[in-house]
């Protein structure tokens, strides 16, 4: 990666004036040594050798470590390191981005949705309402109302009040159950170690008893763990659960709840416009010097239905199954989608086309025996 490669740089640069640096602070300390030596002698009364021969001497030795020498040296190794590094930058740091746009057919509807969307989630409302009314999406306005009961519920957890969270966690506690999720418990739990910090003993007892308690078959060793808790009442910061009040355990379950909350209104839990910009930001160096290197070559790329070099991103990237045909190394598209063999193995639809001569006779599986005609093969929709 190019952030990568400016960092050796700038190491590079780091070490060589550190080194610098202390070469220099080594001889300025010989060299004080050699003079303070030197006028030691000459104050000496009990010396013998006269203070022209203690010169001539001071003289001579700093003629042998030759100071201006051993420092232009190192000055100069300095000076090459720091005269590449503007170059290293003005390289990968190209302020025209403009090179690696393509000429996109984006369907405005969707793409005012997605903004929309974006700004409802990220609780601007009064913009999101503008661009509703000037872009004339008033369907969008839906989404409005949801997000406006989760930032309530957000914003309520920041004052340290569970109680819309919880209400939304028992208004929807049959779906929770379904897929698992035991977030009510977690809100119960985070309310009981309030109590127990800021109320009586008896308060955070008789919270257990009514709240806590339809959880122990379940959750018995969590349970437990609470129990223990009513022991250190009002001192739980030095106890041995002094981690139930790390601000993490607010922090997470607010983003389980964001997860939990647009995942059932049918929203992903991140902003499809913030997945696409950090998307386009990781793979912006790849697309950058593609159409240096195209350009150099006079080839245009824009045109191109697929990149000739791969875009590396992250896993937090990829939502969908990808498939690379094992014989003609390419991956697989529309028009060119995989094929399922009778023998279970998998090609794409072009490497069949070869092997089967443009599906006019059967053709040899690459990976075992069996042999099979196109007609035989059936299309895998990843």
């Amino acid at each position: 990666m190019e952030l990568n490669t400016i960092k050796d740089a700038f190491d590079r640069v780091a070490k060589k004036q550190k080194v610098a640096s202390s070469k220099s602070q080594e001889l300025l300390d010989q060299i004080d040594h050699e003079i303070q030596q030197a006028l030691t002698n000459i104050h000496d009364p009990a010396s013998l050798i006269d203070q022209k021969s203690v010169l001539e001497e001071l003289k001579t030795k700093l003629n042998t470590i030759a100071p201006h020498n051993q420092l232009e040296v190192s000055q100069k190794d300095l000076n090459t390191n720091l005269s590449k590094y503007p170059k290293v930058l003005e390289k990968l740091l190209n302020p025209d981005i403009s090179k690696a746009y393509r000429n996109v057919d984006f369907d405005p509807h969707i793409l005012n949705q997605i903004i929309i969307s974006h700004l409802y989630r990220e609780g601007l409302f009064d913009m999101a309402d503008c661009l509703v009314t000037e872009a004339g999406e008033p369907e969008a306005i839906s989404l409005k109302y949801q997000f406006i009961e989760m930032h309530q519920i957000l914003e309520a957890m920041k004052a340290r009040n569970l109680e819309p969270a919880l209400n939304w966690v028992i208004t929807n506690r049959e779906k929770l159950n379904q897929i698992g999720s035991n977030l009510e418990l977690k809100i119960h739990r985070l309310q009981f170690v309030e109590i127990l910090q800021n109320r009586p003993q008896a308060a955070a007892l008789n919270y257990a008893r009514t709240h806590l308690a339809p959880f122990a078959s379940v959750y018995m060793d969590e349970i437990q763990k609470l129990m223990g808790c009513l022991l250190w009442a009002g001192k739980l910061d030095g106890s041995p659960y002094s981690d139930l009040t790390s601000p993490t355990h607010w922090e997470k379950l607010a983003e389980e709840l964001t997860q939990q909350f647009c995942s059932f209104f049918g929203q992903s839990y991140r902003s499809p416009l913030s997945m696409a910009v950090a998307a386009g930001i990781e793979g912006l160096p790849t697309l950058l010097k593609l159409a240096n290197v195209m350009a150099v070559k006079k080839q245009e790329w824009q045109a191109m239905k697929q990149l000739p070099v791969p875009v590396e991103l992250g896993k937090e990237f990829q939502f969908h199954s990808i498939f690379v045909c094992p014989v003609s190394r390419d991956q697989s598209s529309e028009e060119n989608p995989p094929m399922l063999l009778p023998c279970g193995h998998v090609l794409c639809n072009q490497s069949i086309m070869k092997l089967s001569k443009s599906s006019t006779r059967t053709f040899k599986c690459p990976y075992c025996p069996l042999e099979a005609s196109f007609a035989q093969c059936k299309q895998l929709h990843l």
